[in-house]
Parts: structure tokens; sequence; C-alpha cells
């Protein structure tokens, strides 16, 4: 017998359920290409340099490079286009945004001339490391899975490894949807049912005979039976795949740097990250098995949306030393980003039976709950990155940064969850060291400056297909007006993937080749 407890309002759950993924974990780990438009055209190549404003993002030390006080924003094109490639079948789907990237200042207090500290600067940086706005299709036909294998694997295993019972599946008389639902998200695991998960009941349950006839229960006698698929085997299932999300990472730098006798510059950042994430996505399917006069489903549609918000911290140290007037060398740590993360989740399943002596059926699993789960925290990995630049007096410069992250120490917490612990321990098994290479160049002619950039990204996973490689190319230019700067830059990558459709039981996916183009522009002001 099922006892309920007060929700504190309608429609809302307090959820002790987990739903993370390691896609999650990467989502808030990973860095794009922004910042200011000189910075991009140079594919981000600044850690020996410094003296940009976006410089301050990769090597604190960089703001004491500045010789005057500066403030600039920039304004950003992004747009993507993901290519899909689906049991053969390709399609594609493109999305654009246009949005302020960066803006930010650096002040400059210069010393006593007698003194070796030269100067003293304080900065403030805000920039989108990541832009969340996309849209990804697939679609085509599976000839052997179906989506409720997704759902099985949650009925037959949500128990610890064992089946979800029949009670927490079947309504009590008098219970709708919305309730059970909202029962199985605030009230597992309890006392009775220490490892029954409420994520993994929710999923049973609106699946279930009564609710989405996606799957049945073996013996129906049996309270702790297993569960088989009411959607025909055979195979050939036409399906389709449709992701839209938008939101953002931000990152707002507080630094401060100096300078020892403009041979050697030291810095400090404390930053402060904010997330903000909208992802909604609807799975289609359906199938031509032939019709009997027994009803069989024949089309399953299946909606989530997931919200995610929270807040983040972080610190970089670095340096920058002056060995010549030519050459420079940087070295740069940036610590782990300490996340508080929030989820919300809602679901929505739609089911058509079909038979050959009547009408179709349609099933809606609607149980218009938003589940609220409790805050969670997640550790990104930290980052080293060492950097050489050679400069040709005022004519042009030549920058190599090179970073290295290990995603595999990425951590969700508490680690004391079973959840989490086993999930932490998969990214510590699939996930794998990486190395970044960023290169640019510029060329001065006059007012007039010329810039170009190469930018290569190693794959996160050990096995170099979840998350592919990236490669990155960029060019702009710039014009010097005296106090004033303009500087416009474009910025290409790409990146392949595999996305799975699910986080388990159905786990087919399509092949995914993400081009990113990126237009930007920056103003700046010299005080």
């Amino acid at each position: 017998m099922k006892k309920y407890i007060f929700l504190f309002a309608l429609g809302l759950t307090a959820s002790v359920a987990q739903s993370q993924e390691i896609s999650d974990a990467l989502r808030y780990s990973q860095d794009d290409l922004n910042g200011t438009a000189r910075f991009r055209a140079m594919s981000g190549a600044f850690g020996a340099l410094g003296g940009d404003l976006s410089s301050i993002y990769v090597n604190p030390a960089g703001s004491a490079v500045f010789l005057n006080n500066q403030m600039g924003l920039t304004l950003s094109s992004f747009n993507i286009k993901n290519n899909s490639n689906y049991f053969g079948t390709k399609t594609s789907d493109k999305e654009n945004s246009i949005d302020l990237n960066q803006a930010g200042a650096v002040f400059v207090f210069n010393n006593r001339k007698d003194s070796d500290w030269r100067k003293i600067s304080l900065g403030v940086n805000y920039e989108k490391t990541n832009d969340f706005t996309n849209r990804v299709f697939s679609a085509g036909t599976n000839p052997t899975n179906s989506i409720d294998k997704y759902f099985l694997s949650y009925a037959n295993t949500g128990n610890n490894g064992a089946p979800v019972p029949q009670q927490f599946v079947n309504r009590e008389a008098g219970e709708s949807i919305s309730d059970l639902y909202s029962y199985l998200g605030s009230n597992l695991p309890n006392n009775q049912y220490p490892s029954l998960n409420g994520f993994a009941a929710q999923q049973a349950m609106i699946a279930f005979y009564n609710q989405g006839f996606v799957i049945d229960a073996d013996d129906v006698n049996n309270p702790n039976s297993t569960y088989s698929s009411l959607i025909p085997a055979g195979g050939n299932y036409y399906q389709e795949n449709s992701v839209y999300s938008t939101g953002y990472n931000g990152k707002l730098s507080f630094n401060a740097a100096t300078s020892y006798k403009d041979k050697l510059y030291i810095g400090l950042n404390l930053n402060s990250h904010f997330t903000d994430l909208q992802r909604t996505s609807r799975f289609y399917e359906d199938n031509n098995a032939p019709l009997t006069s027994n009803y069989t489903v024949s089309m399953v549609q299946f909606d989530n949306t997931l919200n995610t918000y929270g807040t983040g911290f972080s610190f970089q140290l670095g340096a920058i030393a002056k060995l010549t007037n030519e050459v420079r060398l940087g070295l740069a740590y940036e610590s782990s980003t300490w996340y508080n993360l929030n989820d919300e989740l809602s679901q929505k399943l739609v089911v058509v039976s079909s038979a050959s002596t009547g009408n179709d059926i349609t099933d809606s699993v609607d149980p218009r709950v938003v589940n609220i789960y409790e805050t969670y925290k997640l550790q990104s990995p930290s980052k080293l990155t060492g950097s050489f630049a050679y400069v040709f007096g005022k004519s042009g410069l030549i920058s190599i940064d090179y970073a290295i992250k290990d995603y595999s120490k990425t951590k969700f917490k508490p680690e004391n969850d079973s959840f989490f612990n086993a999930l932490n321990s998969n990214m510590n098994s699939m996930l794998d060291t990486t190395g970044e290479l960023r290169i640019g160049a510029e060329y001065k002619i006059e007012a007039l400056s010329l810039r170009a950039g190469y930018r290569y990204e190693q794959s996160p996973y050990k096995n170099g297909v979840t998350i592919g490689d990236l490669t990155g190319y960029s060019a702009g230019l710039g014009y010097n007006f005296g106090s004033t700067k303009l500087d416009l830059a474009y910025s290409y990558a790409k990146r392949n993937s595999q996305q799975g459709f699910f986080g388990q039981g159905f786990t087919d996916g399509a092949k995914i080749d993400a081009i990113n183009n990126n237009v930007s522009l920056t103003l700046l002001f010299e005080l």
C-alpha cells in the first residue's frame, strides 16, 4: 500500500532520483572558443602574449602586459549545422544565434619609477564559455531495436538490478497518472525499498500496460515479475529524434596581475561561473508490422524537457616570462570548477495501438509533473597550459599554446551516493587525458592587422568515437583608430560524435558531423 506525503505545490515533486549522464558532465566541463575577435582570429593562442581582454581567460598574467586602461565588448553570430547519419539515412539541421559574447575592462596602475614592480593591473571580464543553442534532427529505419528497450531496462533493473515491483506501476482506485508519477518521484527510495530508484520506477510506470501500453508484466500474479514488450518484434522501426537546446555557460573573471621589471608577469583570476540550459527532445517511432485481431503498438512518441541551472567557482594562476625582446614563455593553471547544479525534468508519452479489427487507440501519458531534483555537485577537471610566443618587433608575432586536461577526473558529488559513485567510476574508465593545440599569428601593416589561427583538440573519450577530435581554423583583421580599435574575426570548427538517443537500454544513435561557424566583432576603447 502506497502512502502519500504532502507536495509543496501542484505538479511539483522534490525527487531524490538521479538522471545525470556522462554527457551532462562533459557539457559543463568543455569550453568552446569564445572571447574577443582578436582572440578568436588567432584561435585563442594567447598564453604567452597577454595584452588582450580574453587573454586573461587563458593566462591571468596577461592583464599586466597592457600599457593603458582598456575596455571592450564583443558581439558574435553563431551558426551550427548538424549533419546526421542514422542507419544510412542522412538528415541535416541548423541553428543560429546572435549574442553579446564578451565584455570587460582592465585598469593599469603604474608604480614608482624606482620600483622593480613596475605596475599592477586589475581587470574584470565576462565571457560566454559555451553556447548551448543547438538543433539536431536524426531519422532512419532501425533494423533491430525499438525504444521498448529503454523502458524495459528501467522496469527490469530499477530495483538494484531487480524488477520494479508491480505495486509501483499500477494505479490504485481513484489514483491519477499525475498522483502516481509524483509519488514515485517523491517517495523512492524509502525504508521499505532502499534500493528502488524513483526515476526508474517512473519510466516503468509511464510505459506500463495500464498507462502507456508499451510493456507488461510477464506474470500479473507475481508482484516482482519481470516485464516484456508490447511492441511487435521483427525490427525495421522507423525512428526520429529531435533535440533542441538553448542556454549558455558564462564566466565572470576578477583579475589581478603585476609586472616585475617588465620581464616577469604574474596574475590571478577568481572566477564565478553560471549556467542555464533548456533542452527539449522528442523521439518518434512507428513500425509496419502486420496487424492482427489483437491490439499492438504501432507508434510511440516520447518527449523530455530538461532544465539545468546553477553556479560554480574556479581560480587561475599564471605567469609570463619575457626572456628576450622576441621570446616569451607562459604557464597557467586553471583549477577545477566546482558547480552546484539543479535539474528539472518533465516527460510525456503518447502511444498508438492498432488492430486489424478496429480503430486505432491513442493513449497519452502526460503527468504534467516537473521532477525537481535535489541540488548536486559537479567537479570539472583542472587544466594546465604551456605557451610560447615569438614577436617580430612591431610587425608581427607567432604564438603557440598547448593545454592538458584529464577528463577522467570529472566527478559528481556526493561521492558516497551509490548512483554518483557508479557514474564516476564509468567516467574514470571511459574518459581520457586530452591535449589541445592552438596556433595563432598576426601581421601588422601600419594601423591594419591581419590574423589567422589553427586549433586542434583531442577527444575526451578513450574510444575517440563518442565524441571525436575537434579541428578548427580562424582568420580576422583589426584596425587601430588610435584610442579606438575595431576587430573582426571568422572561425570554423568541425567535430564528429555518436549521439546516443538515450542513456541506457536503447543506446542506438546517429553519427553527427557538427560544423560551427562564428563571426565576431569587437569594439575596444583605450582610456
